[in-house]
């Protein structure tokens, strides 16, 4: 089976995590609901600094934050451009103030990915 994944790395303060789960909770259904195959959004747990590189590196992470990586799978590129933009139309996340956000947005980072391995479990 083909598909296509978009993948988003972001900076959370630990104190606002519970409103992050919310929004989150909120824009799955809105991605599900649209057509997206699965949405999934993960807390850091065993995520360390690096010497050149790393995720809290590469949000800039402060001593109160953790960091997010969330996943959303399409069935192709074309299915996740259509459903994207009738996302970020729909009235429940377009009129959204990036101010009320419970994130940083400028140290969010994202891209679309084409799967050149994928293996699961029988």
């Amino acid at each position: 089976m083909a598909f296509y994944v978009d993948g988003f790395v972001l900076p959370v303060p630990r104190d606002k995590v519970d409103d992050y789960k919310k929004l989150a909770r909120m824009a799955g259904k809105i991605w599900l609901q649209y057509g997206a195959l699965e949405y999934h959004e993960c807390l850091a747990d065993d995520v360390q600094p690096g010497k050149v590189t790393s995720f809290p590196q590469a949000v800039k992470l402060k001593p109160d934050e953790v960091v997010v990586f969330s996943w959303i799978v399409y069935k192709s590129r074309r299915q996740r451009d259509k459903i994207n933009a009738q996302v970020m139309k729909d009235p429940r996340l377009a009129g959204m103030d990036p101010k009320s956000l419970p994130f940083d947005g400028k140290r969010m980072f994202w891209g679309g990915f084409k799967p050149i391995v994928s293996m699961t479990a029988e």
